[in-house]
């Protein structure tokens, strides 16, 4: 059914250990994937029309993974797109904290959201609800016991290597500010306003049982002439979008590191999916680059 629907071509797009995790049990940031991972990525992200990714990882990495390299920016451009693929965040709320990095950065941002979304769910609490899973390899310095609450970044510091890659400065994190205090259960506290006005779009998809429908969304997203999607995580959203049927492709890049742990989480979390049911992999490529693996499937095979 869903490959007679209008919707984008969406491929996701990951680095995994090679025991399949995106990072360790106690959720560290993952600092896996080399340079050449690092290029990969920015060159699926250019290849795009958009990047989809969840709250969580928003939450925890605080930018978005933009298009760097001049070569890149100027090969969209002779495509007739803009410098930089639409950035959306997919959120049960609309609220987020506006001393995020990525309410700075030049780039086009995009809220997808659903019809019953709880916009005034406080931001303290959002994490359980947010997917909160950390696929993206290249994490910001972690300076969670150090650093103060974010100041504003520099009119330069977007000149910095992208999300999700590390930066030099601790402000650079653009970690949340403090914590709501007591009464943030009744109000939305300071900095944590609502910044509806800081998304180009918000796209209110209709849900089924609290969870997004992903049909609906993804032909809301056509409706946009979004045509190439390249999804980034975490792992909650990847689930779902597979379960949906909507994935059409997928780029793994396997690193030369065991993390193990039943609690580390995977590229795919949800409830998972029987054998019998499970979605069917076509290999396309390999190639060995360094100590990584690339590998790049279709997905409906047989």
């Amino acid at each position: 059914m869903t490959d007679k629907i209008d919707r984008p071509l969406a491929t996701v797009i990951l680095a995994i250990s090679a025991d399949g995790k995106i990072a360790d049990a106690v959720r560290s940031p993952a600092r896996f994937g080399s340079a050449n991972d690092k290029a990969h990525l920015e060159q699926q992200v250019a290849a795009s029309d958009a990047v989809l990714f969840g709250n969580g990882t928003l939450q925890a990495y605080g930018t978005a993974m933009r298009v760097i390299s001049p070569e890149l920016v100027k090969q969209r451009e002779q495509q007739g797109k803009p410098p930089q693929p639409v950035q959306i965040v997919c959120s049960r709320s609309s609220q987020f904290d506006p001393n995020l990095r990525f309410f700075q950065q030049p780039v086009p941002r995009w809220l997808l959201t659903g019809q019953d979304a709880d916009t005034a769910l406080p931001f303290a609490n959002r994490a359980k609800d947010a997917d909160t899973a950390l696929p993206f390899p290249y994490p910001m310095t972690d300076c969670r016991d150090t650093a103060l609450p974010s100041p504003l970044p520099t009119q330069d510091g977007d000149t910095a290597v992208p999300f999700p890659y590390p930066m030099t400065d601790c402000r650079d994190t653009a970690l949340p500010s403090p914590l709501p205090t007591q009464d943030g259960d009744t109000a939305l506290p300071s900095p944590y306003a609502t910044t509806n006005s800081k998304f180009d779009r918000i796209i209110y998809a209709k849900t089924a049982g609290g969870e997004i429908d992903w049909i609906d969304a993804f032909q809301q997203l056509a409706n946009f002439d979004i045509k190439r999607l390249a999804i980034l995580g975490g792992g909650k959203l990847v689930a779902s979008v597979l379960a949906a049927g909507l994935v059409d492709e997928l780029w793994l890049t396997v690193c030369p590191l065991i993390l193990g742990g039943a609690d580390a989480p995977t590229a795919v979390e949800g409830e998972g999916f029987l054998a019998d049911l499970a979605p069917k992999l076509e290999l396309l490529a390999v190639k060995q680059v360094g100590q990584e693996v690339f590998l790049h499937y279709r997905l409906g095979a047989g």
